[in-house]
């Protein structure tokens, strides 16, 4: 789950981690008022995407009619696709220099990984690209110490007194990972002012969906904008689903297999529609429910049904995917795969509807990306 810019700043706040100051409003005037105290004023879109800055999301002002007239234009853009309804007026810290500070969770070091360079910016995606010996790793599994925390830190921060700030903040931060149950958490940039401080001026925090049951404070941060209306339902029905941006539509039961899935059809050159995991469940109503949020894709071209029955019988697939070609308009190729319990029984129900069904993965990704492209 991710969030806005100012929940996670409120959030670095709650931990004592030093922010410049800032307000959350919803119009220019509010935006003019909240403006009043400062010389020099950042206006910022709240929205859940990256590039705000080069979308025109983020801009200076230096007077509270300037504050207004520009918080009337970004209240008027849509960035990555979400209209901007919200946007922080913040005091403008004086930058000496910018650099990154982040945590991550890494699977492939088994733990907490802790990012440092002293390149932050706007382009740090870029610098992870072109010189990623410029952002400095330290992998955490436990507590840090802080001897071992001040010598990593030295790589990006020469001066003793500002890698303090810089170990309270680090610490303070592996904190409200741990805590919080976070995936991701980053502040960039990371700034050094003239006066010696070290401020966090943006953060960005996302938070493991399968740990919110802990933090109802969490929850309740949740943005309707995240997730897709067809996500939300899918929710409500016992299916995982997430929108992509491909033409096949999958229909899988099992993460691992449905992610494995995925990779297949990209390895033969096709690009999925989405991730839908119908889970253990042999209740038939849920390939209906599946298909029916599949096909209000207007991008999908043909959907890739793929069974390993285990828990899920491949007979009460077969009896779901007759149900729903009888409610719903199935206009495009359907190509099924079904292997596993009572899959001789799947077979044969879709058999007497004139459907086949495939027994091997390859053959049945490679068979749904022709059948997209209009290959027979």
């Amino acid at each position: 789950m991710k969030i806005h810019e100012y929940q996670a700043r409120d959030l670095l706040r709650e931990y004592n981690i030093p922010v410049n100051d800032y307000r959350l409003v919803s119009n220019a005037r509010e935006a003019r008022e909240a403006s009043m105290a400062w010389k020099q004023v950042v206006v910022k879109a709240q929205v859940l995407a990256g590039g705000r800055g080069k979308a025109g999301g983020v801009k200076l002002a230096n007077s509270p009619k300037e504050v207004e007239a520009k918080a009337k234009t970004i209240l008027g853009l849509e960035i990555g696709g979400y209209p901007v309804s919200k946007i922080l007026v913040c005091d403008s810290a004086q930058i000496e220099r910018e650099h990154y500070l982040g945590l991550i969770l890494d699977r492939s070091r088994q733990g907490v990984t802790l990012m440092v360079t002293d390149q932050g910016g706007i382009d740090i995606e870029e610098l992870a690209e072109s010189n990623p010996g410029a952002i400095h790793k330290l992998a955490l599994r436990s507590d840090i110490d802080e001897a071992v925390l001040d010598s990593f830190l030295a790589k990006s921060i020469s001066s003793k007194e500002l890698r303090r700030q810089a170990i309270s903040t680090a610490k303070n931060l592996y904190s409200l990972f741990l805590e919080k149950d976070a995936s991701l958490v980053e502040i960039n940039p990371y700034a050094l002012t003239p006066s010696g401080e070290m401020l966090a001026l943006d953060a960005k925090m996302v938070f493991d969906d399968n740990a919110l049951y802990k933090h109802p404070e969490i929850e309740a941060l949740r943005n309707p904008e995240e997730g897709s209306a067809d996500e939300a339902e899918a929710k409500t029905k016992g299916l995982s689903f997430v929108s992509l941006d491909g033409d096949i539509g999958c229909m899988v039961n099992g993460a691992g297999l449905a992610m494995a899935t995925l990779d297949l059809i990209k390895h033969y050159g096709g690009r999925a529609a989405n991730f839908l995991d119908v889970g253990g469940s042999s209740n038939p109503q849920k390939a209906v429910d599946a298909l029916e949020i599949i096909l209000r894709n207007s991008r999908v071209k043909a959907i890739l049904i793929n069974i390993f029955g285990g828990i899920t019988r491949c007979d009460d697939i077969a009896n779901g995917l007759l149900m729903a070609r009888k409610k719903l308009d199935v206009d495009v190729p359907l190509i099924i795969r079904l292997v596993g319990t009572n899959e001789e029984e799947g077979r044969t129900i879709l058999r007497e509807d004139g459907l086949d069904a495939i027994h091997d993965l390859d053959d049945a990704v490679k068979a749904v990306i022709k059948a997209g492209r209009g290959i027979s």
